[in-house]
């Protein structure tokens, strides 16, 4: 009876062979999400962020000092130096220069004593020969146009600028700069206010030391004052 129990038992198909589970792994529990540290913006911040975006650098500051200006109305440039002294006429002949050139300036020089020392119609009959001599001399038809100045005669003094500047070398400004002056001062004997100070104001863009163009610039500056009781 035994043996063939054991027969049966050993004859029985064996159960699969199934390899033990490994241990199951504890883990720790994780901590929860930090929350953001930064606070979302709320929507009217967002608005004036994006406002500032848009405007910054538009509007200064109220504390904010003006840039200064510089005496020809630009900001932040400084006002250019007055151009060196270049109202000799003598000595802008040269061995190059032709003989009808030399005579007129000559001339022109006489003119120009005569002229300052007040005699304006003798000055005239002088400066009129100079452009006879040499109609290009541009010297000529200036203190033509002076020479009238002085003696009143306004428009006339004025058509002689307008041939005076059309002969000037743009490399003169000194020179082009007595134009604008001289005639701001013929504009002003006229009552052409804005003009003469459009004149003058000229004069001192390209040069700054100009006498005449400052000194009736500082005259209406002193006039537009408010009188002091």
């Amino acid at each position: 009876m035994s043996v063939a129990v054991w027969v049966a038992a050993s004859c029985a198909p064996r159960p699969p062979y199934r390899p033990p589970a490994p241990p199951a792994v504890v883990r720790a529990p994780q901590p929860p999400p930090a929350q953001e540290s930064v606070k979302k913006p709320l929507a009217q911040e967002a608005k004036i962020r994006e406002q500032d975006l848009k405007t910054k650098g538009a509007i200064p500051s109220s504390g904010a000092k003006d840039a200064p200006k510089s005496a020809n109305g630009g900001e932040g440039r400084a006002a250019p130096a007055p151009l060196p002294d270049d109202s000799s006429l003598l000595a802008k002949i040269t061995p190059a220069t032709s003989p009808q050139r030399a005579a007129s300036l000559r001339l022109t020089d006489e003119g120009r004593k005569l002229l300052d020392s007040g005699d304006a119609a003798k000055a005239l009959g002088r400066l009129e020969k100079t452009i006879v001599i040499d109609s290009t001399n541009p010297y000529g038809y200036f203190y033509l146009a002076k020479a009238q100045f002085q003696l009143g005669r306004y428009k006339d003094s004025l058509n002689f600028l307008d041939v005076a500047e059309s002969r000037l070398n743009v490399k003169e400004p000194f020179w082009l700069a007595e134009v604008h002056a001289l005639r701001g001062e013929n504009y002003r004997a006229l009552g052409m206010t804005q003009r003469a100070e459009a004149s003058y104001a000229q004069a001192l863009r390209l040069n700054s030391g100009n006498r005449i163009a400052a000194e009736a610039i500082s005259r209406a500056e002193g006039e537009d004052q408010p009188a002091s009781h």
